[in-house]
Order: structure tokens, then C-alpha cells, then sequence
């Protein structure tokens, strides 16, 4: 039955011959224009308010309040969580070796989405995060359709960019969101009534303009701060093991087949950043502790006791730190928020692995698939695996684990678009630099080669 399900689902077709560069960056930039388009859309219905509280979700989610991206990709990022773990516990016996296994897992994983975007929709206007500017039912179903087609459309989005574009709809979607807040949060110059602007550059020139230092240091330090993660990330995107390979027919001719320290890119802080944003949402939209294991909430959504105000960053962790009015409870935010996004991130790792193809098997098949061997060993998949179990696992955990730290980091630092945002940025970037790179060098214009060579 679920098979016949999955077999009626809309979708994109995928492109029956090769797409060249110049067609996928076109296609790239084409749903990346909608993106921005929809996020400018309001929702038919919708009374004026204002989604300050939801800021970090957006940019993590890629959506935007109050319009018709809502939802974001938090309905993808769901459906792949549950499926994860599902998969992983073996509760759902999905072989992805397999070619029937693999395309179950991602049929049921489009049927959950679609489930998600109804019920986060239900979710939002039932619970008053999305509010109609007339209390009725009929209004509050019209909202409901507008959010779940919303979210339906970034799904559709999602699978445009992969088949037809380059990299993932969700990470271009995440950048988008968040290069577009740290280009807002650094450059802004509007003061909003007061003395100073609010853009970090700005405001520093002002500060220092007005002989104020102490103001002008407090723009700055998240300024050094967002290189500083700069940096970081893509030295770390450069660190790998190289295994050596050699063509078991052709001698003297090899190759490296490279395995990163970050295996698994930034997919695991995407899971567990997206999955804390949507316990933050429920949180939110509950305010006044109707979910009591989660905490209670102001006003303004803000947790204030429980669970999630325990995994909440305290932003300007340094600065309260340089200014010395650091308190106990932003030291055990700290910690609480530090170890949750480490183990989240690791066991999403984990499970990344197991359930997208990068486990030692499938990559053993591959590198038997193209006619290469490990030199010194016997021509035998199960001999190549067994040289990748070494390695990959270990990766996958201490790779996970950095990377979950190294958002946490970041974020306690106070850098601009949030430290997770701008991790996951440098990371997009760096990737889909990669990608072109590897993929697509030789169907450039020469001026555009010299770029990325």
C-alpha cells in the first residue's frame, strides 16, 4: 500500500541527459530568485505582527515569518530526522544498499514532508504563532492551506535545485537566509531613532566618531569574532585522510580518494540546529507553559525556566565575559547548550551515514565500481571496506562532534547571523565552491575558471 502511496506523490523529474553548468547555475539562480520573491509574498488573512522571536528559526530554517515561506525547510529537516532515526533504530528495515531501499526511504521521507506541512501549519495558526486578522474558522483554514502550500513549494524548490541545479535546496536556502542577515546586521546604518546605527560597521565608526570606546569595541568583537569562524571552518573543511588507490588493470597510474575530518559536512548541525528551533517553536507558540516539560515563556517567547531555557545559547556570552557581569546561569546555559548541540550533532553523524550512502559498504562498492583497488590488498570489496571501517565511523563521530562544538562556539561569541548561521554558511559556500570545482571546471568561461582554480 505505502508503495502505491509514494508512486502518486508530485515531484520533479529528473533531467533525462546530462545538464551542463551553465543550465544548472541557471537553474540554481532561478529558485533562488523565487526564494527571495515568496519570502516577500504575505499570507492572505494575516493580522500585522511582528516575529522577533522567531529570528533565529528563520534564519535556520530559511523561512520567514508572516509570509509564504513560513515554514520553511522545516518540514524536510523533520521528515529526514524521524526517518533517521527510525532507519537507524531499525524500527523501519529499509536496506539502502539497495536502489528499492533507497528510493522507499526517500518516497516515504517526501510523504512525511508533506504530512509536516500540514501539521506544522495546524501548528503555527492553532497555537497563535500566525495569527488571522479575523477570528474564524474559515480564516484560520485559509491560512492553514497558504502555510502547507508554502511549505509544499519549498519541497518542489528543494528538488529543482538537486536534480537540476547545483548542491541542495535546503543548504542554498539556509545561506540565502543568513547571508542576508549578517549583510543587514553588518552594514545598516539606520538608526531607528537613536544615536546609533544599527549595523555593527556603522555603529562602530559612530562610536569611535563620538570618542565613545567602549561602544565602538562591543561592534567590533563581533565583527573579529565572525572571521575568526571564517577561518576556522575552512581550515577544517581542508583537513582529510587520503586513502591511495590504484587501477587494478593499468600499473603506475592511482589516485587518492579523500575522506574528510568533517565527513559529514554541515548536514548534522542542520538537523540539530533545526531540530532545537522547532522545540523553540512549540515552546513559543505555547507561551504560559501549557508543555511544562519544556519550560515556560514570556511575552515574547523567550523561554525563562524549564528545558529549553537551558538549551538556549546566551548570546554575548564573551562580551558579559570581557565585562565581567557574567552570571551562573549563563555558565550553565553554556554548558547545557554546548554538550546538546556536540552529542546532537554526533549522533546525527551517525546516522547520516548509515542512511545516505557514505557508510564503508557503499563506498567500497564505489571505488570497486570505477576499477580501483587498495595497493597491497587483494581486488575485494569486502577487503576495501574493512580498510574504510578504520576510518569512517571514527570520522563520522569525532567530525560530527567538532562540528556541533565549533557551532556552539561560535555561537557564544556573538558573531554575526549567529555563530550556527555563519558555520553553516561557510560551509555551504565552501562546498558548493567544491562541487563546481570538481564537477563543472571544464564547461567554464575561461575568466570564471581562473576563479576557482
Amino acid at each position: 500500500m505505502l508503495d502505491n502511496i509514494i508512486k502518486f506523490l508530485p515531484g520533479v523529474e529528473g533531467p533525462k541527459t546530462v545538464v551542463n553548468f551553465k543550465a544548472r547555475l541557471k537553474w540554481t539562480g532561478m529558485i533562488l530568485l523565487l526564494f527571495f520573491v515568496l519570502g516577500q509574498i504575505p499570507l492572505y488573512g494575516v493580522s500585522q505582527q511582528t516575529y522577533e522571536r522567531f529570528a533565529f528559526m528563520e534564519m535556520i530554517l530559511g523561512s520567514k515569518m508572516g509570509s509564504l515561506i513560513t515554514l520553511g525547510i522545516g518540514p524536510i529537516v523533520m521528515a529526514s530526522i524521524i526517518l533517521q532515526l527510525l532507519v537507524g533504530s531499525k524500527v523501519l528495515p529499509f536496506n539502502l544498499n539497495t536502489p528499492d531501499g533507497r528510493e522507499k526511504f526517500q518516497g516515504l521521507q517526501k510523504l512525511l514532508a508533506i504530512f509536516f506541512c500540514i501539521f506544522e501549519a495546524s501548528t503555527y495558526v492553532l497555537f497563535g504563532a500566525i495569527r488571522p486578522m479575523v477570528s474564524n474558522a474559515s480564516m484560520m483554514l485559509m491560512l492553514i492551506a497558504q502555510l502547507a502550500f508554502g511549505g509544499f513549494l519549498i519541497m518542489l524548490m528543494d528538488e529543482v535545485v538537486s536534480k537540476w541545479g547545483i548542491g541542495s535546496g535546503v543548504s542554498l536556502f539556509i545561506a540565502a537566509g543568513v547571508s542576508t542577515q549578517i549583510f543587514i546586521q553588518a552594514f545598516n546604518p539606520l538608526t531607528g531613532g537613536g544615536e546609533l546605527p544599527f549595523g555593527k560597521i556603522p555603529q562602530a565608526i559612530v562610536a569611535f566618531g563620538m570618542g565613545d570606546m567602549g561602544v565602538a569595541m562591543d561592534a567590533i568583537i563581533p565583527l573579529i569574532f565572525t572571521v575568526v569562524v571564517f577561518l576556522v571552518v575552512v581550515y577544517f573543511q581542508g583537513v582529510k585522510v587520503e586513502i591511495p588507490l590504484a587501477f587494478g588493470s593499468i600499473s603506475g597510474f592511482g589516485r587518492r580518494w579523500p575522506l574528510k575530518f568533517i565527513y559529514t559536512s554541515n548536514i548534522p548541525v542542520i538537523l540539530a540546529a533545526a531540530l532545537l528551533a522547532n522545540l523553540h517553536m512549540i515552546g513559543a507558540v505555547s507561551a504560559g507553559g501549557s508543555i511544562p516539560i519544556l519550560g515556560t515563556f514570556d511575552e515574547s517567547g523567550n523561554a525563562v525556566s524549564g528545558l529549553l531555557y537551558y538549551l538556549t545559547t546566551p548570546y554575548g556570552f564573551i562580551l558579559s565575559l570581557i565585562h565581567g557581569t557574567l552570571t551562573f546561569d549563563m555558565i550553565l546555559q553554556m554548558i547545557c547548550y554546548t554538550l546538546f548541540m556536540g552529542i546532537a550533532s554526533m549522533i546525527f553523524s551517525v546516522l547520516w551515514v548509515q542512511t545516505s550512502g557514505m557508510d564503508a559498504h557503499s563506498v567500497a562498492e564505489q571505488i570497486k565500481g570505477i576499477g580501483m583497488q587498495i595497493p597491497g590488498f587483494r581486488r575485494d570489496p569486502r577487503i576495501i571496506e574493512q580498510v574504510l571501517s578504520r576510518y569512517i565511523m571514527p570520522l563520522a563521530v569525532m567530525g560530527g562532534l567538532w562540528v556541533g562544538l565549533l557551532a556552539a562556539f561560535a555561537d557564544l561569541t556573538g558573531a554575526l547571523g549567529t555563530g550556527t548561521g555563519i558555520l553553516l554558511t561557510v560551509m555551504i559556500i565552501y562546498n558548493f565552491y567544491e562541487q563546481i570545482s570538481m564537477r563543472y571546471m571544464e564547461e567554464m568561461h575561461p575568466a570564471l575558471r581562473k576563479f576557482f582554480e
